[in-house]
């Protein structure tokens, strides 16, 4: 059984983590607006695999590496631009409406975000480590039912430097969905406020995820509005998704 739940929410808690933190943990990395969906949507797509990255300067030298590879990402909620990297254009943004299966299936995405792709790196060293997101909710706490992990941290990505209310709603609606086989596990503070927090959303996540600083932002621009409610579903994804060693993120 699961024997202890926490939920880091304040990126300054996901920066402060190293592998020695980590022995025995599994992870699950929540960005729902919008990097851990986006990712999922593309691996659903079929995409080969995604591997985030923290910079802009990281992801332009996968491309140099390995010129067939798809650059994704956003600074400031849009598709990053040449003028922000060395001139190029990044083929991607950060929304999963976007990602044309014809487009992305068998490629490699790489992908740079403001905080999800810096989350996903931060919690290199844990035993596992899982992409979580409304979209693939039921799939994710299947997975750990099974696996039982002795502890499991949920790691909100936040907004820049502050935590970001729907990444805490869906670690609280992941606690939630594991019911019984968290029901003797230590649950920490912060996760159980983000499980009340779900409780009292839980009728209409679009609603919720509209009051958060990250959808008020997407939804002032009117290409990318639609990204609220598309990530707001729950259960749209039956996969789960792993990073493994190299750095990759792939459905197991």
């Amino acid at each position: 059984m699961i024997e202890r739940v926490e939920l880091l929410q304040a990126p300054a808690e996901w920066r402060a983590l190293a592998p020695r933190h980590l022995v025995d943990t599994t992870c699950v990395v929540l960005d729902i607006l919008r990097a851990t969906s986006t990712m999922l949507t593309a691996l659903a797509h079929g995409a080969a695999r995604c591997v985030p990255v923290g910079e802009i300067d990281e992801a332009l030298a996968q491309r140099a590496r390995d010129p067939g590879v798809l650059l994704a990402g956003e600074r400031e909620g849009v598709r990053i631009m040449g003028t922000s990297a060395n001139g190029v254009d990044f083929d991607l943004g950060n929304s999963p409406r976007e990602l044309d299966p014809a487009r992305v299936r068998g490629r490699t995405i790489v992908i740079t975000t403001t905080n999800g792709t810096r989350a996903l790196r931060a919690c290199t060293g844990a035993e596992r480590v899982l992409l979580g997101a409304f979209l693939n909710l039921g799939a994710v706490a299947a997975r750990l039912r099974v696996l039982a992990p002795r502890r499991l941290l949920l790691v909100a990505a936040g907004t820049n430097d502050e935590a970001a209310f729907e990444d805490s709603l869906a670690a609280g609606a992941l606690c939630d969905c594991l019911g019984p086989a968290i029901e003797d596990a230590y649950i920490g503070d912060a996760a159980r406020m983000a499980r009340e927090l779900y409780r009292a959303h839980s009728a209409d996540l679009t609603a919720a995820l509209a009051l958060s600083v990250n959808g008020q932002r997407l939804l002032a621009h009117a290409e990318l509005a639609a990204d609220v409610a598309f990530c707001a579903r729950i259960d749209t994804l039956g996969i789960v998704a792993e990073m493994t060693p190299d750095g990759s993120a792939r459905i197991c």
